[in-house]
């Protein structure tokens, strides 16, 4: 049988998080969002019930993702005081393209496919009624969904972290010594 290799269980996320992380279900996009932005559970919950209008204890809308994800591709996501840019990935990175009796066509990628074709950096992916993250060619997610490679990519964002490029040690002063 083949299966996914899990890089980091969804069960580690919450490790030493006290209080809301405790008593929270359905919070896959929460632990989604913490592993690919590299934050805490409680810091991803707040996100997500602020921008996405996430309910205690219930699933995460993907259209309110989907919204707020192409309104963050333009100005980006501010998490935590840290800046990430957001890219909603097109066609071309969630499905893959066929040729079958002269006709063109286009099938969602597989999990297992995405993650073949995805090997540098962080994204959120949504399958049916779940988000899970790709990060470096491995999968965060639960251990038990291991088994479930062929489950079909519905969307996806990358996420990438902003780095501060002014912030650099300068060696030139201005001065011109003679």
């Amino acid at each position: 049988m083949s299966y996914l290799n899990i890089a980091t269980s969804f069960a580690q996320i919450k490790e030493g998080n006290t209080g809301i992380a405790l008593k929270e279900k359905g919070d896959c996009m929460v632990r989604a969002l913490a592993a690919a932005a590299d934050v805490t559970y409680n810091v991803s919950h707040k996100f997500c019930e602020q921008v996405f209008g996430r309910k205690p204890n219930s699933g995460t809308d993907g259209s309110a993702v989907n919204i707020a994800m192409l309104k963050a591709e333009e100005t980006g996501l501010e998490i935590d005081g840290k800046k990430y840019n957001v890219s909603v990935l097109g066609k071309k990175d969630t499905c893959n393209r066929y040729k079958l009796h002269g006709e063109i066509i286009w099938r969602k990628k597989t999990l297992k496919s995405f993650i073949e074709s995805h090997q540098k950096g962080s994204y959120i992916v949504f399958v049916a009624g779940h988000a899970l993250t790709v990060k470096d060619g491995g999968l965060v997610d639960w251990n038990m969904m291991k088994f479930k490679p062929t489950r079909k990519v519905l969307n996806a964002y990358k996420i990438e972290k902003v780095i501060n490029a002014g912030k650099q040690l300068s060696l030139f002063n201005g001065e011109v010594y003679s």
